[in-house]
């Protein structure tokens, strides 16, 4: 069980790494009271709900939720009972993303000054600023085509467009924003990079991939232009991502991940290489409609891009999986990282139904339904270990000594 810490205010930082809700090392709340000390005969404490420590990371959890659905939507098989269980899991990822987005917002009205210390001084948190748009993306995507069924297509197409665009927008200020700090305010040292630094730039790729599920129910004279869009946004994330990628890597050789609970942060260099496999096959469906003319080329170059991205996307996942069961078996515990396993696993299940669908080719087929497995595992343990974390209050709890009598 996670260390009790005293709570976070404003004039005092919260003691918990905002990555992984643990107590920072060293921080007195990690040291035993010896027997006799006055600690140690205090009286019992008492646990308060604390939303000063909910960072944005958490919107991780709505991310991996969500895409367990739009995956299960995207499989190129049909399967009994798949339909209805990706309308239960979109519907769990939407209520989770109201209620983070409101407890978030308690979070910028009362502890302000802690919500501006960690955008702006605190580089391992200001990454998943990354996190929320992707979250209202993947969100806003599902609920097109899978929560069509429930509320009706008008509706969903409402809500799409209303979550795509504020996903888009503020993607496109996390990839400008994040970057520009890590340049001119946060110390970073130059061979300390990890693969969270690659979620700020990611999201343009994420709004570029699903954006064009969109299309066909756009005005005819909006078509073009949301095309011409999500192309701008693939190109700005994924060059970025190619720029950033190499840091990435350069740190992980020279100086290791720092602690056991951010290997599973290895897993975020799939979200790019599925991300953008995904964006190509949905950016070619939507050029057949919009610019036919060109529909051959594009399709063929985006299945020949998804093939090479994919091959290097599985010797990555090979990587990250054999050294995260070398962290387990050197004790990692759980941390709210573990939801890495989730959302970049399943934007491989998506590129892999796109290319199925584009080439016919059963490899893909079996591959896409193989790693929708391994995506039901990884979401069903980061959401049971992070349920039974909430609920022995080991996360997002602080700790008040009881009243003396």
């Amino acid at each position: 069980m996670a260390t009790i810490t005293a709570p976070p205010t404003d004039t005092q930082p919260a003691t918990e790494h905002p990555a992984t809700g643990l107590p920072a090392a060293g921080h007195p709340s990690t040291e035993a009271p010896a027997a006799g000390h006055p600690a140690a005969e205090a009286p019992a404490a008492a646990y308060r709900l604390d939303l000063g420590r909910l960072g944005p990371n958490w919107y991780a959890a709505v991310m991996g939720t969500a895409i367990v659905a739009n995956g299960a939507a995207a499989l190129p098989v049909h399967l009994p009972g798949l339909i209805g269980f990706a309308e239960l899991v979109w519907a769990l990822a939407a209520t989770a993303l109201v209620l983070l987005m409101a407890g978030r917002a308690v979070h910028h009205t009362r502890h302000r000054a802690t919500a501006r210390a960690q955008l702006l001084d605190d580089p391992a948190t200001a990454v998943f600023y990354g996190c929320p748009p992707m979250a209202l993306l993947a969100v806003g995507y599902g609920t097109l085509v899978v929560g069509s069924r429930v509320i009706g297509t008008g509706p969903a197409v409402a809500i799409d467009l209303v979550l795509w665009g504020a996903g888009a927008v503020s993607a496109v200020l996390v990839a400008v924003g994040i970057p520009y700090l890590m340049i001119t305010r946060h110390r970073l040292p130059a061979l300390q990079g990890n693969p969270t630094w690659l979620l700020p730039v990611v999201a343009p790729v994420v709004a570029a991939s699903l954006g064009p599920a969109l299309i066909p129910h756009l005005p005819g004279q909006w078509q073009l232009p949301m095309l011409y869009t999500c192309c701008l946004l693939l190109g700005a994330g994924l060059l970025a991502t190619a720029l950033l990628l190499p840091v990435v890597l350069a740190g992980l050789l020279h100086s290791k991940l720092p602690t056991l609970v951010l290997a599973p942060s290895l897993f975020l260099v799939l979200g790019p290489l599925g991300q953008s496999t995904t964006a190509g096959n949905q950016l070619a469906d939507a050029v057949k409609r919009v610019l036919p003319g060109a529909a051959g080329p594009v399709l063929a170059v985006s299945v020949l891009y998804g093939v090479a991205v994919m091959g290097f996307a599985l010797l990555w996942l090979l990587i990250a999986a054999a050294a995260n069961l070398r962290a387990l078996k050197a004790g990692m515990p759980f941390a709210m990282t573990w939801w890495a396993f989730t959302f970049p696993v399943g934007t491989l299940v998506t590129g892999a139904a796109g290319l199925a669908r584009h080439t016919g080719f059963a490899g893909f087929t079996a591959l896409a339904v193989g790693l929708f497995a391994l995506l039901l595992t990884t979401w069903a343990i980061a959401t049971t270990r992070t349920l039974s974390a909430l609920a022995g209050r080991e996360l997002l709890h602080s700790a008040e000594a009881a009243p003396t009598r």
